[in-house]
């Protein structure tokens, strides 16, 4: 049985990250019923980031999963163990949120060798990242800038990384109830109107193209 685990960074559980993600999902299980696909809600979990504990990096002890013990450890585990990795987070303030940046310092450290910088994951394996953004195709570049070094660490120790991001999402159901003056409801409507549902489908595809590969691999 392969098995493929969907991190859902975001704070709603019905909103843009985790609707793409239920997408991703549903297009990994379209595939096979010899993929499991698990998908996990960081924003349930209780932990921290990297405590700087250096118990990865222990002479004659040294690991590539970290070893600082919390809610987090197990699944840390079983991702080291699985066979295709997907993350989703909207972004604030051009960041993943705090809880996804958590996940990937405990995630990614433990890969880094201090004697010769050398990135050494568990287990290769293929790797989407889905971002999901009030930001236009234009300024999400400042995105990918903020999140170019995590994403090269990935990409160097894992070895395949997509992206399926969506642009200019909707912020709330209702624009009538918030200060939002900013982003007039009209024109993110039509926007959505006109790139949602094929964001979904990119979604879907993209679980598909994973679960294929899981079963190749």
């Amino acid at each position: 049985m392969k098995k493929i685990i969907i991190i859902d960074g975001g704070p709603r559980k019905t909103m843009n990250t985790a609707s793409m993600l239920e997408k991703f999902a549903e297009g990994a299980r379209s595939v096979s019923e010899e993929i499991e696909v698990k998908t996990i809600r960081l924003y349930d979990m209780e932990y921290k980031g990297c405590m700087s504990c250096m118990a990865c990096k222990l002479k004659g002890k040294a690991v590539n999963v970290c070893k600082y013990r919390d809610a987090l450890t197990p699944l840390l585990e079983e991702v080291a163990q699985a066979d295709g990795l997907i993350m989703g987070s909207p972004i604030y303030f051009s960041e993943v949120t705090a809880q996804l940046r958590a996940f990937l310092e405990r995630l990614v450290f433990p890969w880094l060798s201090y004697n010769d910088y050398s990135l050494t994951a568990p287990k290769p394996m293929p790797v989407i990242l889905c971002y999901t953004m009030n930001a236009n195709t234009q300024q999400a570049k400042m995105v990918y800038q903020s999140m170019g070094i995590m994403e090269g660490v990935i990409q160097r120790a894992m070895g395949d990384v997509e992206h399926v991001d969506a642009y200019n999402t909707y912020q709330v159901k209702n624009y009538d109830r918030y200060e939002l003056a900013g982003f007039p409801e009209p024109m993110k409507r039509q926007y959505r109107d006109e790139h949602w549902e094929q964001d979904l489908q990119n979604a879907y595809d993209a679980g598909r193209r994973m679960a294929e590969k899981t079963l190749n691999s």
